[in-house]
């Protein structure tokens, strides 16, 4: 599971762009700051490598272990 925090989304599509397996997608809803926050559309495809995670300069990402 992938969380994206939209208090500290800037939007700036790194984590979109930089997903080897094209798990994001652009929202058309709107944060606070009047951005549109990514989001999981094809969740099934993530092998939680952590990119979009260590890649985000806001720290808005966070890829959540869970429990098999």
């Amino acid at each position: 599971m992938i969380k994206v925090n939209p208090d500290l989304c800037k939007g700036c599509d790194i984590c979109i762009e930089s997903c080897p397996r094209q798990v994001y997608a652009k929202s058309t809803e709107l944060n606070k700051k009047g951005v549109c926050l990514p989001y999981m559309e094809n969740g099934e495809k993530c092998r939680k490598c952590h990119l979009c995670e260590l890649l985000c300069p806001d720290q808005a990402v966070t890829v959540v272990e869970e429990d098999d």
